[in-house]
């Protein structure tokens, strides 16, 4: 039964990293008070929240201190122990249950699940040795992309096999995990559309970004994304239909690759809020993080109109030093029409490609914001704008 959790009571978080921060942040603004549980003493939720639980994902006991405190409790990333999970629905308040995370936590279970939902996946084979491996190679064809089934991400557990001499090296760093063989889709754009769904059925939608991949972890987010109005129009159908199928509470983002015409297949699901959706902070009339607050206390989704174009573009750990150094120059101040917006995540050490910040661009247009990008020239490494 769904519960309205009004401001002033205690939100938990299963996860203490930047998009509990970011959460956090937002429910202050509408009166809600935020305790964390992570292993990361110090992290950057608990900077910003009431307190900190310091433990384990998978730490029971600790979970259930967790919820004492709390009125309802959320998660902020997929991996956080579904057993935990589990145990807090039955124990607690936890709106978004734990179904949703033990399907997307596997990538077959989740694949599935999407073709359920009668949205197109790229075609895709099981593999259990490298005899299955061979097999569907000869079935689907190279390239193909043989991925982990569980606890890839940013390109981690993922290796393209483009002929079928590669299949033995790939089986072999990847073996001992059960694995999948996916078609590699030749897509045009990698898209994102994020889908807020209450616990009473009620969906909605936010503009799908246009993502921009460097070394496997996303550069760019550009809003409007560049495709034609009926494929972004078709994109939010298809998130809907996501949300609607897997009985989603909360936010779920749907990644997709669009391969031109009308050919869209989804890629990947994130039942939580989302990298690619940082843009919503400024430029939308609310952001992700306020609607999936709004959604697991049972309030009103609110709407989600775009404000503005804009470019979102990573801080990894490399680019944070450098980017101090700009700010206290002067260098990022509002220029030609765009506005910068800097978000720095709080985290204690900054290593090469982890996640440190973002920089949100305003902009009159989405080219003004990528050439701002080339301009400043900071993350020329990743490629430079798209």
């Amino acid at each position: 039964m769904s519960r309205t959790i009004l401001p002033g009571s205690t939100i938990g978080v299963l996860g203490g990293g930047q998009l509990g921060r970011m959460l956090a942040l937002a429910g202050g603004h509408m009166g809600y008070r935020f305790v964390v549980l992570d292993p990361t003493p110090d992290a950057p939720a608990g900077q910003v929240s009431g307190g900190q639980i310091v433990a384990p994902y998978g730490d029971r006991e600790a979970a259930r201190k967790l919820a004492a405190v709390s009125d309802v409790i959320t998660y902020e990333f997929e991996n956080v122990d579904a057993g935990v999970a589990q145990m807090l629905e039955r124990e607690a308040y936890v709106p978004q249950g734990s179904r949703l995370l033990y399907t997307t936590q596997h990538r077959l279970r989740e694949k599935r699940a999407v073709e359920g939902a009668g949205v197109p996946v790229a075609p895709y084979e099981p593999v259990r040795s490298e005899e299955d491996l061979r097999a569907a190679l000869g079935r689907l064809g190279t390239p193909c992309v043989l991925k982990t089934a569980t606890g890839g991400y940013d390109g981690k557990g993922q290796r393209v096999i483009r002929s079928e001499s590669e299949a033995r090296n790939a089986f072999s760093e990847l073996s001992g995990a059960e694995l999948v063989l996916e078609r590699f889709i030749r897509f045009r754009k990698e898209l994102s559309v994020i889908a807020a769904r209450t616990p009473e059925g009620e969906v909605a939608t936010f503009p799908p970004a246009e993502n921009v991949h460097a070394q496997n972890i996303l550069h760019l987010s550009i809003v409007p994304a560049r495709i034609p109005e009926e494929v972004q129009e078709e994109a939010r159908r298809m998130a809907v239909r996501v949300a609607e199928a897997l009985g989603v509470v909360g936010l779920v983002a749907v990644e997709m690759f669009w391969a031109g015409g009308d050919e869209l297949y989804v890629n990947e699901l994130a039942p939580r809020p989302h990298n690619s959706g940082h843009y919503t902070i400024e430029a939308c009339t609310t952001s992700q993080f306020e609607q999936h607050l709004r959604a697991v206390c049972g309030l009103p989704l609110a709407p989600t109109t775009l404000l503005t174009p804009a470019v979102m573009v990573n801080v990894l750990g490399q680019h944070l030093e450098p980017l101090i150094r700009l700010l206290s120059a002067g260098r990022l101040a509002a220029s030609g029409g765009v506005v910068p917006k800097v978000h720095i995540y709080g985290k204690a050490e900054a290593k090469p490609g982890r996640k440190m910040g973002h920089v949100t661009l305003l902009a009159p247009d989405t080219g003004a914001a990528l050439r701002w990008i080339e301009r400043i020239g900071l993350w020329e490494a990743q490629g430079g704008a798209a």
